[in-house]
């Protein structure tokens, strides 16, 4: 929904700016996004195993080498967000002084959820504490004791503050820019105070075609992470074959869905999916926690928040310099990167929705709720 919405924003500042300049002249900034993007997926078509290597490769030296900088920058996020959320600033209206918010807090905090996290929570929250249980670093013992506690520490990181940190730190820059300023709603409008002298249509338009092909890339990996859930999922109840028909058919309904739902506006369809899919996800977790082993869980939750908590600063800043890192490209550097990615068109839609509020409200709203 995040994804479409920013599409939306993005055409209708576009229409604007041609509007403002006479022109009617088609956005170079569309015309160069499209253009990469149909590059870009058919030399993943075509290329086969030899675009998978390419990638691959290309990742794994972005990861190894920059690994580092997304530690700092992630926790940098999350500091930088509290620090503003607690200061004098925290009072600042994201809008008029006499705003108010255009959504009940209820609706505000499903639509961040939904558009936030989404399907990942659904297959991951169980998946991948049970992948790291029997698969840790090498300095743990897998199946181990040490290894559970490991295991949802790690998963309590990887989807705790520091995504939602990124959204909103890239939300609360946009809804300042355009309720307090009148900036058009683009992801150039972040950067203009840093351009100074550089501020040149250029200039924003690269930035603007750079935000739309990292939007690809992140919806093209969460897309295809979620379609493979859905095909898995699909061939172990009613027997569906998992090869590539089924995902062309899966990826073709979540479009048609996402699309409607685009269409029908923030107010009908996005709110009331998001709002809907808040209350399947409150209900469901109630009934585990009702019919499960509802002790052990609450135990596992209390020891968890506390090891998390208790090891912040040195998880977010461990680099696992002496041994192997493996653990840490693969599954840590790996969620920073893409959570980074998904920041731009997250951060426009958490900005749409939170006109009237105040800063404080904001980020507490963003960083705190939904990790909780």
């Amino acid at each position: 929904m995040a994804e479409l919405f920013l599409i939306q924003c993005q055409q209708r500042e576009f229409k604007k700016l041609a509007k403002q300049t006479n022109s009617s002249k088609i956005s170079p900034v569309f015309v160069i996004s499209i253009v990469a993007t149909l590059v870009l997926s058919l030399c993943a078509a075509l290329g086969g195993d030899a675009f998978s290597a390419f990638s691959n490769a290309l990742m794994n030296g972005i990861e190894g080498g920059f690994g580092w900088m997304y530690l700092l920058a992630m926790l940098a996020f999350v500091v930088f967000a509290l620090c503003v959320a607690l200061s004098r600033w925290g009072d600042i209206r994201l809008g008029e002084r006499d705003s108010r918010p255009e959504y009940s807090t209820p609706a505000w905090l499903a639509m961040l959820f939904c558009a936030g996290m989404g399907i990942g929570l659904v297959f991951w929250g169980v998946a991948e504490p049970i992948s790291h249980y029997l698969a840790p670093p090498e300095s743990i013992e897998a199946a181990s004791p040490e290894a559970a506690n490991f295991a949802m520490e790690a998963s309590f990181m990887h989807w705790g503050f520091q995504p939602w940190a990124a959204y909103a730190v890239i939300g609360l820059g946009l809804a300042y820019a355009h309720f307090r300023k009148g900036r058009p709603f683009l992801v150039s409008s972040l950067l203009i105070p840093a351009l100074g002298k550089a501020d040149k249509p250029g200039v924003r338009n690269a930035i603007d075609i750079f935000a739309a092909i990292v939007t690809v890339a992140g919806v093209a990996t969460s897309l295809g992470l979620g379609c493979l859930q859905i095909s898995a999922g699909l061939e172990s109840l009613f027997g569906i074959k998992n090869e590539a028909l089924t995902w062309v058919v899966i990826i073709v309904v979540i479009c048609i869905v996402y699309s409607l739902s685009a269409i029908s506006g923030v107010n009908k369809g996005v709110k009331r999916l998001s709002s809907l899919n808040a209350i399947f996800a409150l209900v469901f977790a109630a009934t585990c926690f009702v019919l499960g082993p509802t002790l052990l869980d609450l135990n596992i939750f209390t020891t968890t928040l506390g090891s998390y908590l208790q090891g912040f600063l040195k998880s977010s800043l461990d680099a696992f310099p002496f041994g192997d890192n493996t653990w840490l490209l693969s599954w840590r550097i790996f969620y920073w990167a893409w959570w980074i990615a998904w920041s731009p068109f997250v951060g426009m839609f958490i900005a749409r929705i939170s006109k009237g509020r105040t800063v404080r409200e904001f980020v507490l709203g963003v960083v705190i709720a939904p990790a909780l």
